[in-house]
């Protein structure tokens, strides 16, 4: 008879292990971002920021909105927790159930792959407005050869979280540097072969084809690489169709609410795609800008979450591993602490993150995208953009900490209703922006929506959760986040004084000054925020630079 059961280290316990995840997977995270920023330069270089771009963004995103919208969310909010549960309760590990959810959401994943490939025409023309017909033919031609994308983004997630409820962090945050590496090389390429200033009607087939297939073998490759560390843990795959008993209706039940918060989400973006769709076509018309559509947007956002995607996706990973062990154990008041643990490491690196993107945020986007394609008025665009979205940004990750929290106690109802109302004021301050904007303007609105929004949806997740544990250590929370404003406010002002005597002394102009304003304000800034923390005493800015480099020290933060 076979052993089913399953060899693998424990999830993290303690603070000290939540220091060793949290550094592991902030540098498989950093390096993989890093790469994905290299990769965003290079395709803006390539592809612009016009109407041309936005149909490559519109079919290149499709595959992550199907995905998320049908699947995705309910594999992140959901089956975490159920696999740690099974890991610690089931005589084999977990492992009949892990094969029984593998079997059933890939069999899904394959078949809804097949029918939105199919449906390309319509998914483009709903997320798009006001291009013409061979835009939209375009971006079809793009939607086909990048909605397979489905499927593997499906297979790295549940082997990544098949991974994670086994103690295993560190590949599936080094994987995308896989997948980054071979999207640059294909956008790269494009820029060799087409050149600079492409349009929808001078791009050809085997330049659609370059671009599309290499954004869809990036994602196959960044999901197979998972495929030996599986084997390592002792976890190797059997399908299992007999699912009478399996305990999936469980999952099936949490997940109905999932869905609801990622189609909530998914009908704001649906919203903002259309607006900024629009809003670039209209510029274009007019003569004016040609970088005020999607592609800006969703350029400044993937700027917007890299220091969110480095430490609060580490912190809250291990995190949730945890806080679920806790909840399953009924100890609700190692959750609270655990969530008012993450709520302060997670401030003492967003709220100087979101004040340095405030102050250089248009010198940032001069540095990185006004070349190739690209202009230095629409770069300088797509940085204030970037400033824009970043007033939400402690919002946005404390959000995703907060959620967290109710996922680890198979709470997916409560997320799903304040993403619901979320999306409601995303909605209305995006329409309302639109109204009042001139069109190449429209953009900078837009994140400025959406940096509100998830800030209306912290405030409201902050006292749910209070309710429902009883308390949060609010107090120290607010304290720390008080002292980390005073030391963000001393070093924007401090940056801001910088800028202006660079320009008094003759700084060069365009992207070369631009670098120096980043460089010299952006260090004279973390030094500043660094010192005046640790004058007010803010020990979590320690845990940061520990997380960061990977020194493995903790000490327990105190008021």
């Amino acid at each position: 008879m076979t052993d089913d059961r399953v060899a693998g280290p424990e999830p993290p316990t303690g603070d000290s292990g939540l220091l060793r995840a949290s550094a592991t997977m902030a540098v498989g995270t950093l390096l993989s971002r890093l790469t994905g920023f290299v990769r965003l330069v290079v395709l803006l270089a390539a592809i612009g920021q016009g109407v041309f771009a936005d149909t490559f963004t519109v079919a290149n995103t499709l595959p992550n909105i199907v995905y998320l919208l049908l699947l995705g969310g309910t594999i992140n909010a959901v089956f975490v927790p159920q696999l740690v549960k099974r890991l610690r309760s089931d005589a084999d590990r977990g492992q009949a159930y892990t094969d029984r959810l593998l079997t059933v959401v890939g069999g899904a994943l394959l078949v809804i792959t097949v029918v939105v490939v199919l449906a390309a025409p319509l998914i483009v023309r709903l997320y798009a407005s006001d291009w013409d017909e061979r835009d939209y033919e375009v971006s079809v031609t793009f939607a086909r050869y990048c909605l397979p994308q489905i499927l593997f983004y499906g297979l790295f997630t549940m082997w990544s979280q098949v991974l994670n409820a086994r103690g295993r962090f560190a590949a599936p945050m080094f994987a995308p540097v896989v997948n980054n590496l071979v999207a640059i090389a294909s956008a790269g390429a494009f820029l060799a072969i087409a050149g600079t200033g492409t349009t929808t009607d001078s791009v050809t087939d085997g330049e659609m084809a370059l671009l599309g297939l290499g954004s869809t073998l990036g994602i196959v490759l960044q999901a197979f690489v998972l495929v030996p560390v599986m084997k390592r843990t002792g976890y190797r795959y059997r399908p299992r169709f007999n699912l009478r008993g399996s305990g999936l209706g469980t999952a099936g039940r949490l997940a109905t609410w999932t869905i609801v918060s990622v189609t909530a989400s998914q009908l704001a973006y649906l919203v903002v795609s259309r607006l900024a769709t629009a809003a670039n076509s209209a510029a274009q018309a007019e003569g004016g800008s040609h970088g005020a559509g999607i592609t800006v947007y969703s350029a400044a956002n993937l700027f917007f979450v890299l220091p969110h995607a480095i430490i609060t996706v580490s912190v809250a990973t291990a995190l949730l591993t945890r806080m679920s062990h806790s909840a399953h154990a009924r100890d609700l008041a190692a959750v609270g602490d655990d969530v008012s643990l993450g709520l302060r490491y997670v401030g003492a690196a967003m709220i100087p993150a979101a004040a340095l993107f405030v102050v250089l945020g248009p010198s940032i986007g001069e540095v990185f995208f006004s070349f190739g394609s690209g202009s230095v008025d629409d770069a300088v665009y797509l940085g204030t953009t970037l400033s824009l979205f970043a007033v939400g940004l402690p919002a946005y990750s404390g959000s995703y900490v907060l959620t967290r929290a109710f996922f680890a106690m198979e709470d997916t109802r409560t997320p799903a209703l304040v993403t619901c109302l979320m999306a409601v004021v995303n909605i209305a301050l995006a329409v309302a922006f639109a109204a009042v904007l001139a069109p190449e303007r429209v953009v900078a609105g837009l994140a400025l929506a959406y940096a509100l929004a998830y800030t209306v949806m912290a405030v409201v997740l902050t006292w749910l959760l209070r309710a429902r544990l009883g308390g949060l250590g609010l107090t120290l929370v607010l304290r720390t986040y008080t002292r980390l404003v005073v030391a963000a406010a001393a070093a924007v002002a401090v940056s801001f004084g910088v800028l202006t005597l660079l320009d008094q002394v003759g700084s060069p102009s365009g992207p070369a000054g631009a670098l120096v304003a980043v460089v010299v304000c952006g260090t004279v800034g973390v030094v500043v925020f660094v010192l005046v923390a640790r004058f007010l005493h803010v020990t979590e800015v320690a845990y940061v630079v520990d997380v960061v480099t990977k020194r493995l020290r903790f000490r327990s933060p105190q008021a």
